[in-house]
C-alpha cells in the first residue's frame, strides 16, 4: 500500500470540517462529503453531484438559489464539505492506482 505521510493531518482537517461546530448540521456536511444522496435534501442533490463530478461547472446561480433557503454560512459549509469529500475520493483512487502500478 502506498504510504501517505499526510493521512493523519488530512483526516484531522476533514473531521474538523465535517463534525465540528458549524452553522449546518454535521450529518448534512457528512452527507455532502460522502455524496449520500439518500440523506441529502432533494434541493441540495444537484449541487453536491455537480461539485463531486464537475466542480468547475458550479455557477453563482447554483449557489444563490440554495442560499435563499439555507443561508450564507451553511451553504459555505456544504460546498466545502462536498469539495473535501470529492478531493478525498480522488486522492484515495490515485493512491490505489499507484498500488496497482
Amino acid at each position: 500500500m502506498t504510504s501517505d505521510p499526510y493521512a493523519a493531518l488530512r483526516d484531522e482537517v476533514i473531521a474538523g470540517v465535517l463534525d465540528g461546530t458549524g452553522a449546518s448540521a454535521p450529518a448534512l456536511r457528512r452527507a455532502a462529503a460522502d455524496r449520500a444522496r439518500e440523506v441529502l435534501p432533494a434541493d441540495l442533490r444537484a449541487l453536491v453531484d455537480k461539485i463531486h463530478d464537475h466542480a468547475y461547472r458550479v455557477t453563482d446561480d447554483d449557489v444563490a438559489r440554495l442560499r435563499a433557503t439555507y443561508g450564507d454560512d451553511p451553504m459555505f459549509e456544504i460546498v466545502v464539505s462536498a469539495a473535501l469529500g470529492a478531493s478525498r475520493r480522488r486522492l484515495l483512487a490515485g493512491l490505489d492506482a499507484l498500488d496497482l502500478a
